[in-house]
This record gives C-alpha cells, structure tokens and sequence, in this order.
C-alpha cells in the first residue's frame, strides 16, 4: 500500500514539472522573457508570506493561502494559460479548467486528491478569507510586473487601465492595503505612459 501511494505521488510531481512550460503573458523585470507559471507560482507563495499582514482578516491560516497559490494554476498544463482580458479565451476557462482538475488532481492517492481539488475549488469560489486573499495576492503580482516593465504585456494587447481597474477591483476582498497599492501604481504607470487610461 505505501509503495503504490508513493509511486502516485511520485507520479503527480514529474506530471506538474510539465508547469514549467507553460508561459504568461507577464514578463520577468530583468531578461524581459516570458514568465512561467512556475516562476508565478513561487513568487505568489513568496508575496503570501511577505505580504499576509495586510490581509483584510487578522489570524489568516496562511498555510492555507499557500497551498492555494501553489496548486491552483497547476491546470494550465492541461488548460493552457488563459490572458486575464482575453475575452474569447475566458469564455469556458473555468470549465476546461475543472477537466484538467480532476485529471491532475485524480493522479494523487485518495485522500490529497479530494484534499487538494478542494483546495482549488476553495481558490476558485473565493468565499473565504483564506481564498480571498490568495486571489488578490494572484492579482497583484500580474499587475506589479506590468509596471516595472513598463506595461509591457498591457501595451501588446492593447489593455487600458480603467480594464485594470475593472478586472483586478475584487484584490480589496482580500487586502485593502493591496488594493489601494496598486492603484496608485496603475495612476502612477498612466501619468508615466505605460498604459493608457482608457476611453
């Protein structure tokens, strides 16, 4: 039995390696390459940990958060990573999603599969104060690298801030401190050229 629980488990950390190969659209501040997910993924746990005084909640489990930030994007080995104001693409993400989910996920034993695919649904619905802050901390660091690379993937795509805006308001269900940092990070990267306001 353990022998066979290990080898699951063995099974499921070569098969999310695979995350490695997945690429954002967000750029590294140094080379100007494309970021990975898990490169995302590790500066995501990093920002939890720095960061978790300035949650919205007092007493937050962070080891929670951090098992939801390092799971969460693993589905993109299957679902690909879809751009946060790529409309067309967004449409059916949490289905595709939920797919790769239960296949990733269904590679571990019985009981971390169910714990895990829990875990990522618990980041998904973002009802807790755990979720919460898991996702604004998943939202801001998309942001932070936009502008210190000078909106580099917002002026490919032809995002405007008042998009920002729109898109990432929800960071303040987790943190108002972030919230309001980033704001004036977005004011500051619009008065600075990098992303223009919007209509």
């Amino acid at each position: 039995m353990s022998s066979e629980r290990i080898a699951q488990q063995i099974r499921f950390i070569i098969e999310v390696d695979k995350l490695k190969e997945i690429f954002r659209q967000t750029v590294c501040t140094q080379s100007r390459r494309a970021e990975n997910d898990a490169e995302h993924s590790w500066h995501l746990c990093l920002a939890v940990i720095v960061l978790a005084e300035h949650a919205n909640v007092p007493d937050l489990d962070v080891l929670r958060v951090l098992k939801m930030v390092i799971l969460h994007d693993l589905v993109e080995i299957d679902a690909g990573d879809t751009f946060a104001y790529d409309t067309a693409r967004m449409a059916g993400q949490h289905e595709r999603e939920a797919v790769a989910a239960d296949r990733i996920f269904g590679l571990l034993p019985e009981g971390q599969s169910s714990e895990f695919r829990a875990l990522w649904d618990e980041f998904e619905e973002r009802k807790t104060a755990e979720s919460k802050f898991a996702s604004a901390i998943d939202r801001f660091q998309p942001m932070l690298l936009n502008c210190l690379t000078e909106g580099s993937a917002w002026k490919r795509h032809g995002v405007t801030a008042d998009r920002v805006l729109a898109r990432n308001a929800h960071v303040a269900e987790g943190s108002v401190a972030l919230w309001e940092y980033a704001s004036a990070m977005i004011a500051e990267a619009v008065k600075a050229g990098h992303i223009a306001p919007g209509p």
